[in-house]
């Protein structure tokens, strides 16, 4: 979609240190394009690091001019406000952004094209709306169970809990063994990220299952396809795991779960099962889509962020005895025991 040497401003304000910055955090962590800088007035001066704890150096700035003189071309909106909708005090940012220029890359559901294309007046200048769907394609019918490679999907105990995270370390990780394998994004981090993908959440429900099956279908010369989670078979939100098994027919699950977590984090009333009993789920529900193999769960991924040592290794150590399945995190350990299990 754009240059990978254009530089990246993104748009966080007052989000680094909540639970709607995943965009930003992810474009930080895996994104070629260099990142000029993050915009976020109240923490403007400091580095991502120095403001919320976060890896990264990437310096925050007060506004879109300061971002302009430091290079930046593309303005990403990196926070995933409730309900995926536009903030009416984002309107004034964005209207700048443009007026002087910069492209915009929009992962929410509003489209900005519709809205805002008046203010595109250069050649190079794009609006990418990330979550508008390609056209419709016939319905699944469990066609990638007969593809002979290795099909991996990332499952969680909860919304934005790091499969997509989990999935591009097992990526990478493959990459560099020299393993034919594909990624297929299913959100707007991972394309954002990849350039490509299908926007699960904006594609109606009745031809969910088959968006994934094509992606998946076009992945078929690969040997291992990684397919990125989204939701949760736990949430009464979320109706993106079932689509995602359905249209993948996966022969392989990662389950990913965050340090401590007893209850999902809204609606808070919802009670965690152990996790031996939510992989069973997982495979039991997997298994009855008309599928030709059985899916196993090979690793789990805890996210650890924030717990000291010695608390987040004896939590993996716990887990795996529960469960007998490698447990890692793949940030702070790596990924290379789920990689093994899967090879």
């Amino acid at each position: 979609m754009f240059d990978q040497t254009q530089p990246y401003a993104i748009y966080m304000e007052d989000s680094l240190n909540g639970d709607f910055g995943k965009m930003g955090f992810g474009i930080m962590r895996y994104s070629p394009h260099p990142i000029a800088c993050v915009v976020d007035s109240t923490q403007a001066g400091k580095t991502v690091r120095e403001a919320c704890g976060e890896p990264f150096e990437v310096p925050i700035v007060k506004d879109i001019e300061t971002a302009l003189r430091m290079g930046a071309e593309i303005f990403v909106l990196g926070t995933a406000p409730s309900g995926g909708r536009l903030p009416d005090e984002w309107v004034t940012v964005i209207e700048k952004a443009l007026s002087n220029g910069m492209s915009l890359i929009n992962g929410l559901h509003d489209r900005m094209e519709d809205r805002f294309s008046h203010l595109v007046t250069k050649d190079n200048q794009k609006i990418w709306d990330i979550r508008v769907p390609g056209p419709a394609v016939p319905i699944a019918r469990a066609r990638a169970a007969k593809l002979s490679n290795k099909r991996v999907l990332m499952v969680g105990t909860d919304m934005a809990i790091g499969k997509m995270t989990a999935g591009l370390e097992l990526y990478k990780w493959l990459l560099d063994k020299g393993v034919n394998v594909g990624f297929v994004a299913t959100g707007q981090i991972g394309i954002t990220i990849t350039g490509k993908g299908i926007p699960l959440d904006a594609i109606k429900v009745d031809q969910a299952a088959a968006a994934v099956e094509h992606a998946v279908l076009e992945q078929q010369e690969k040997d291992v396809v990684i397919i990125e989670g989204q939701g949760s078979l736990l949430h009464p939100g979320s109706t993106a795991t079932l689509p995602l098994m359905r249209g993948s027919c996966p022969t392989h699950l990662v389950l990913c779960h965050k340090y401590g977590k007893t209850h999902l984090r809204n609606p808070s009333h919802i009670e965690v099962p152990n996790l031996d009993e939510f992989i069973q789920l997982n495979e039991t529900v997997a298994n009855v889509s008309g599928k030709l193999s059985k899916a196993k769960t090979i690793g789990i991924a805890v996210n650890t962020f924030g717990v000291k040592e010695s608390l987040a290794k004896s939590d993996l150590q716990r887990i795996e005895a529960l469960t007998g399945i490698p447990t890692t995190d793949v940030i702070r350990y790596g990924v290379e025991v789920i990689g093994k299990q899967l090879l």
